[in-house]
């Protein structure tokens, strides 16, 4: 069982990771290095030996294994990342970066994704050494750099350039799952992750004549840019089923005494009502117009603009994904993948999954633990390269007045005290036993 200490430590690392500014602007601008030595310094204090690994100077990932009792057993990966996205300080209450913590809440960017995570693993990790506690399976404990781009100077990098250390993983926890949904009905719902839609980032180029702005001009790059990312951001994507949705969908309909045979996806959505949104952005693919680039100008007409869509798919159907974006772009626009990574799925009756929802339903008796997909991308992406299969599992109680989704990459994140404490319990019950 967690310690005060371990009780306490988790705030005190929530917030002091928070303070450690490891804002991740894309195009490599970013540090995570102190963020790493914090993170090192505390697994050392544990009697771990981490490794600090880096690709690009700076962008620093730190690994370390904990032997477990069960040479046997395959072992689990648990792994979280400690860049964040950007954060604007005049849009906030307190500073993004403080760490403040204010009215038993910590505030700040990181609060929920997911410096809080990785402050549960160091004060889980501590407190067995104090206690002499070994788990039954070898753990990884992994902390990445770049997850909020490319991911290429860390999960990708741990991956292709040192799967060594993590030999023997075949399942592993990361963001984001276990965490209470409100449904406004008195329920509180757990969705743990078991599968994630893939990500594919495009570049839309369109090329056109250059000329005067005065001048009529039929081939316009802009308006043929316009043209392409209207028919994108209107197209209304069919109905695509996976086994983990349709495990979600079976298991939230059941909940609301639904009968989910003979009900269509789009009514049932509606049924659920607030429940709906752990599902609805996960029974379709999607592909949203987010940036704009062209001209230099106003009185000229470019040669070429070009935009960029945040595209998602679900498990199989990346095939029908590109024949869909070459349908909408027609013949005036080019599109390439950005970033591509895949999508995910993993089986929603393996052990693994049972004990986590057994974990989450004792400190959380009145739980309604159910599957999820989840509509974006951790690094599990990077880590499915090595087999191995990847589940959103970090634990949070949280009142009904606080909305954890929008706190993702949003304003005033934060996270109370008290949720933390029940993930660092949780955490510790499932990695005793996973």
């Amino acid at each position: 069982m967690a310690d005060q200490l371990a009780l306490d430590e988790v705030v005190e690392f929530t917030s002091g990771l928070i303070r450690i500014d490891t804002t991740n602007r894309g195009g490599g601008d970013c540090r995570e290095r102190p963020a790493a030595e914090y993170t090192a310094e505390r697994l050392a204090g544990a009697g771990l030996e981490p490794l600090l690994l880096e690709r690009t100077p700076g962008r620093t990932n730190v690994v370390a294994r904990i032997a477990g009792t069960d040479p046997s057993a395959p072992a689990l990966l648990v792994h979280g990342h400690l860049d964040v996205v950007p954060a604007e300080a005049a849009d906030w209450s307190v500073h993004p970066f403080s760490g403040e913590v204010q009215g038993g809440v910590v505030w700040g960017r990181g609060a929920v994704d997911m410096k809080n995570m990785d402050a549960m693993i160091l004060a889980v990790v501590r407190a067995w050494a104090r206690q002499g506690v070994r788990p039954r399976r070898d753990l990884v404990i992994a902390f990445t750099a770049d997850e909020e781009a490319s991911a290429e100077d860390g999960s990708g990098f741990l991956a292709d350039r040192h799967p060594e250390l993590f030999e023997g993983c075949t399942e592993g926890i990361g963001e984001s799952g276990a965490f209470t949904f409100h449904d406004g009905a008195g329920r509180e719902i757990y969705p743990i992750a078991a599968g994630e839609r893939g990500t594919g980032w495009l570049k839309l180029t369109a090329r056109g004549r250059a000329g005067h702005g005065s001048r009529v001009n039929k081939e316009n790059a802009v308006t043929r840019l316009a043209a392409a990312i209207t028919r994108i951001g209107e197209h209304e994507w069919p109905l695509r089923i996976t086994p983990t949705v349709r495990a979600a969908l079976d298991e939230l309909a059941a909940l609301y005494g639904i009968e989910a045979g003979s009900t269509d996806v789009d009514t049932l959505l509606e049924k659920l009502g607030p429940a709906a949104r752990l599902v609805e952005a996960t029974v379709r693919n999607s592909a949203n117009p987010t940036m704009l680039d062209a001209g230099y100008k106003v009185n000229v007409v470019p040669g070429e603009a070009v935009a960029h869509v945040d595209g998602r798919c679900l498990p199989g159907t990346e095939e029908e994904f590109a024949a869909t974006l070459d349908a909408l772009t027609g013949p005036d626009v080019r599109w390439e993948f950005a970033h591509r990574e895949v999508a995910l799925e993993a089986p929603v009756d393996a052990p693994v999954f049972a004990k986590m929802r057994s974990a989450v339903r004792e400190f959380a008796p009145g739980a309604h633990v159910v599957p999820y997909c989840m509509a974006g991308g951790t690094d599990a992406k990077q880590f499915s390269r090595l087999g191995i299969t990847g589940y959103g599992f970090s634990p949070l109680k949280l009142p009904a007045d606080l909305d954890y989704q929008a706190l993702f990459h949003g304003v005033d994140e934060r996270v109370p005290v008290e949720a933390l404490h029940f993930g660092v319990r949780v955490l510790d019950r499932f990695l005793r036993t996973a």
